[in-house]
């Protein structure tokens, strides 16, 4: 990714299937969302470098150029944190993955063309911390989006960490090693299930131990990440896919139970009944490596 500073800002240029009303769309679709805030077409959020916090807003020219500037005195001072917030920023928008043979196979594909063309330059937006995107997959588990939006504001808001600006708080995502050290009952306040509960604990304790990391899952294949993964309590193939879709990247996640993937193509297929497995697997042929990217305009269609 190419990028330059100018005065305190940085400036990230952005690859050419890029629009940024696009992906504010998609960004402004919860109105619980409380990892960033956005207001006149500019996204305001803390990220968080190991113990650094810099909160940032970020606005983009054109769609050539993401402007990125510093508030509250958090420019960091090293320039390898300001690395860690470019790379940061390119894993949220996966501005580093040239999308024009996805766009030239969706244009010709009968279901793809139509949330192509409506959503053009729409990156998978990303969560690059593992814990995050384990969490956020376990919190949307068997219930609807905007309830799964509620249940991660409380948890953020009871357990995470805030930056203040103008009168207003930015949250950082509670880290692995606090919820670690909580049990359950701590989480009684949430309105999530017990079960849920104990699944971000185990998932927390688990990567407090050593046991599991993004870095050590960006080493193995696509098969052996998903293996992995569903041996974790409270992950199934469902959140398996989800975290390897948004957060490690793998292009051919696919998670192919999902409700609003079946119900998207029932809606462009003008069908009067849910399609089968087999017929998604069938009509998924022409998305080799790129399932993850249709897996996400299909989403789009109705959330």
């Amino acid at each position: 990714m190419i990028w330059h500073e100018v005065n305190d800002a940085i400036l990230i240029t952005l690859p050419e299937e890029f629009d940024m009303n696009a992906n504010l769309g998609y960004l402004t679709r919860g109105k619980n969302e409380c990892m960033y805030a956005i207001e006149n077409d500019i996204i305001t959020r803390v990220i968080a470098i190991g113990e650094f916090r810099s909160l940032v807003q970020l606005s983009v020219i054109d769609n050539k150029q993401m402007v990125v500037q510093f508030l509250n005195d958090s420019r960091p001072t090293e320039k390898w944190q300001r690395e860690e917030i470019v790379k940061y920023i390119c894993e949220w928008f996966d501005l580093d993955n040239d999308l024009a043979s996805f766009y030239e196979l969706a244009k010709a594909d009968p279901l793809l063309k139509i949330p192509v063309e409506k959503f053009f330059g729409l990156r998978v937006i990303g969560i690059p911390d593992l814990f995050e995107a384990l969490c956020w997959g376990v919190l949307g588990q068997q219930i609807n989006l905007a309830f799964a939006y509620s249940l991660k504001k409380q948890f953020v808001e009871r357990f995470g960490d805030s930056l203040e600006w103008n009168g207003k708080k930015y949250w950082v995502f509670p880290s692995y090693k606090r919820i670690a050290e909580l049990t359950p009952l701590d989480l009684a306040d949430i309105k999530m299930t017990v079960k849920k509960s104990e699944y971000i604990i185990g998932i927390a304790r688990l990567m407090a131990s050593g046991k599991l990391s993004k870095e050590q899952l960006m080493k193995m294949n696509f098969k052996d990440v998903e293996k992995n993964l569903i041996k974790i309590r409270g992950i199934g193939p469902w959140t398996a896919n989800y975290v390897l879709m948004r957060c490690l990247r793998f292009p051919t996640a696919f998670p192919i139970d999902d409700v609003g993937l079946i119900n998207s193509i029932k809606i462009l297929r003008n069908m009067d009944r849910k399609p089968t497995k087999d017929e998604i697997l069938e009509i998924s042929i022409p998305w080799k490596n790129w399932e993850s990217y249709a897996t996400f305009y299909l989403w789009r269609v109705i959330y």
